[in-house]
């Protein structure tokens, strides 16, 4: 075995990746072999370290130091700085914005110290296209464990105590629903993992597959074991092409170690994994649409019950989990059962993870205990809002969920108190927002998207959604009408009442939130015709200040001619002329041009 007296990591992940990371690796490896290093430094491409926004991103072990947004000019510095001469490139070393522009290592970032890291534990920290390196990590142990010492009904109960509840949205009980399958009448089970993640601005469950995809195949064969399933599918994104090649190398690769196939590690069970594309219908994250797709039908959503655990893929008994749920499996048949619920709170054990997105400074990839509070993940974890900017609102639960305001900052996240206050944990999105959004224009661009996605089965999803997208469209460019705030919420309530899927189902609830907790915004919007956070184009009027010095670029710069005045005199804009285009703020030097 090969020993190495360090090891370059770099990050493999779709975000570094396509900032360059493959030209980095290139690079390491040429000039580490120009030093004749080889057999002294090895390079490692991983999964997602999580720290998204200082990509592409570079540590060098066993000191751990984090380098951020290197470019590959910079590799020949730290071959040969800190490779062949021991010091650190201090001016590439990460600078924590929470530790007062201190450079640190990985272990004392701000960012990392507040997680915990179960499901995301291997990401940044194996190659996941080598079996080996998850093996060396306890990997597949949870399998032989399971197939040797534990009875099916010992593994079902062990999840149910865990407390661990489905991570795709709903919070099901896992442990119930493995149990439900199970006990299903039928000789023929099948187990499949749901990795369609469509919310805008999520990625946990590629950034999983792209960094640890043998802790979901393993987890799914302990779940064919315990259901009595010897297939599996997990349907997964096709614009995720890294996920999708590395899961397809992980399933090959274990089932050349015969630990998935017949008679794994010499035991009666067999189990089987294949992967299915999804063609990039959102709805097809709802878990009969699901099915439907893998069946090569068309990806609608059915009426429950019969629900899956009884009438699934095929008509057979079949369980569903997402990704993050399959990632925690393992370390809780390894670790035990009241370890994994000794976290968390009474009825949201162990983490979650969330994408960190929007007006935040640190977005990234963070895993987090539930009942952690909303503020410590938004200013300490995610390091507050950039550009001294006012922090407004955070939308969890992606087209599903709502807009937290500010006087919920420190409420704990978790299933239940998200709920209570109009949102949701969903998979895991978490966009952060500042006093620049409009919160009418955030509703409107969410239900937009879910108008696009919708499957157009039932009529509530449909034409319901679509009334209240027309109201919206209206009300962002002035033409709100009085009423109109009431047959948003009429519509809204009538649709979460009557849709035939989630989808449907919770799809007002980005309105009903900020007509909660923002409705002063609809006011203004209609009744005064302005938009409060100066972000509707429609209802924004420019006005030159006595700040102007007549330069005349703004005159020159406007593409209709509705700035007039003569140099070095004060100009004025004609608004019955002027398109709201803001080119004449973009071009003026001193700061005249003000938007109300």
């Amino acid at each position: 075995m090969d020993l190495f007296r360090a090891h370059v990591l770099v990050c493999g992940g779709t975000g570094c990746s396509s900032s360059g990371s493959g030209e980095l690796i290139a690079r390491f490896e040429s000039k580490i072999a120009e030093n004749r290093l080889e057999k002294e430094v090895k390079v490692v491409r991983t999964g997602c370290f999580g720290l998204c926004e200082a990509g592409p991103v570079v540590i060098v072990y066993p000191e751990g130091t984090f380098y951020s947004r290197v470019k590959p000019e910079d590799v020949d510095e730290i071959v040969q700085e800190h490779l062949v001469k021991g010091r650190q490139v201090q001016r590439l070393v990460y600078t924590d914005k929470t530790a007062q522009g201190q450079s640190m290592s990985l272990d004392e970032i701000g960012f990392y110290q507040q997680q915990k890291r179960i499901a995301l534990r291997n990401c940044g920290v194996i190659d996941p296209e080598n079996i080996d390196e998850y093996i060396a990590f306890d990997g597949y142990k949870a399998l032989a464990k399971v197939l040797t010492e534990m009875s099916r009904e010992a593994v079902i109960d062990t999840i149910k105590r865990s407390g661990l509840r489905g991570r795709g949205g709903g919070g099901f009980p896992t442990g119930t629903k493995w149990e439900f399958t199970a006990k299903a009448p039928g000789d023929e089970k099948y187990v499949c993992c749901n990795a369609d993640e469509g919310d805008p601005g999520a990625f946990m469950d590629r950034s999983i597959l792209e960094g640890d995809p043998h802790a979901v195949v393993e987890a799914m064969a302990i779940a064919g074991y315990a259901v009595g399933a010897s297939q599996g599918y997990v349907y997964v994104r096709a614009e995720y092409p890294i996920a999708v090649k590395r899961l397809q190398i992980a399933i090959a690769q274990a089932e050349a170690y015969g630990l998935l196939g017949d008679n794994i590690l010499g035991t009666p069970f067999g189990f089987r994994l294949a992967v299915r594309l999804g063609a990039g219908a959102f709805v097809c994250g709802e878990e009969t649409a699901l099915m439907a797709s893998i069946e090569g039908r068309r990806g609608e959503p059915r009426p429950r019950p019969p629900f899956p655990a009884i009438k699934g893929l095929f008509e057979k008994p079949t369980l569903l989990n997402n990704v993050e749920t399959y990632a925690n499996v393992c370390q809780i048949i390894l670790n035990g059962a009241d370890w994994y619920a000794a976290m968390g709170t009474e009825k949201s054990k162990g983490t979650k993870v969330f994408a960190l997105g929007g007006k935040i400074t640190n977005t990234g990839l963070v895993e987090i205990p539930m009942g952690t509070p909303l503020r410590q993940v938004i200013y300490d974890i995610g390091g507050g809002i950039p550009g001294g900017k006012q922090f407004k609102a955070v939308q969890t639960g992606g087209p599903s969920g709502g807009c937290i305001p500010m006087k919920y900052l420190d409420i704990p996240i978790e299933y239940d108190s998200l709920i209570a206050i109009g949102s949701m944990m969903g998979s895991g999105g978490m966009i952060v927002m500042d006093e620049d959004n409009c919160m009418v224009d955030i509703a409107r661009f969410f239900l937009d998207f879910t108008v696009d996605e919708s499957c157009g089965k039932c009529t509530p999803c449909r034409i319901g959604t679509r009334r209240m997208l027309e109201i919206l469209q209206r009300i962002t460019e002035g033409k709100g009408q009085d009423g109109d705030i009431e047959k948003l919420e009429r519509l809204a309530q009538n649709i979460k009442a009557t849709a035939l899927c989630g989808l449907g189902q919770t799809a007002p609830n980005p309105v009903l939130s900020t007509l909660k907790y923002f409705r002063h915004e609809y006011e203004a919007h209609i009744y005064e015709r302005r938009c409060p956070a100066g972000h509707c184009q429609a209802l924004l009027n420019y006005t030159i200040t006595d700040k102007c010095r007549g330069c005349t670029m703004c005159a020159k710069s406007c593409p209709v001619g509705a700035i007039s005045g003569v140099v070095k005199e004060l100009h004025a804009i004609d608004q019955d002329k002027c398109i709201k285009c803001g080119a004449c703020m973009e071009k003026c030097r001193f700061n005249a041009i003000i938007k109300k």
